[in-house]
């Protein structure tokens, strides 16, 4: 569900952009649709990881994956709260 709402976000931020010129819509556009290549190369990697993990081998290791995935979870969450500030700031030029 968040990958086509990124994308319907993406689409309509650079319709926004495009209609008004206003490059904070383009900016919060992008922010939209960084999420999949960071969700792809970054957080793919350790996702996989974590779920070829049979339960009982999980231990220490695993607790310090699921923080790394932790943290880069929150980077998503940066990355949409970006988009969101851009785009308010873009309706309120």
């Amino acid at each position: 569900m968040q990958a086509p709402l990124a994308l319907l976000g993406f689409g309509l931020g650079v319709l926004a952009w495009y209609r008004d010129g206003q490059l904070l819509f383009l900016g919060g556009a992008l922010f939209m649709i960084a999420n999949w290549p960071w969700t792809l190369v970054v957080m793919m990697p350790v996702n996989k990881k974590l779920m070829a993990t049979p339960l009982e081998e999980a231990g220490a290791g695993s607790r310090g994956e699921i923080s790394k995935w932790n943290a880069l979870h929150a980077i998503r969450t940066v990355f949409g709260a970006f988009a969101v500030v851009a785009f308010v700031f873009g309706l309120v030029r």
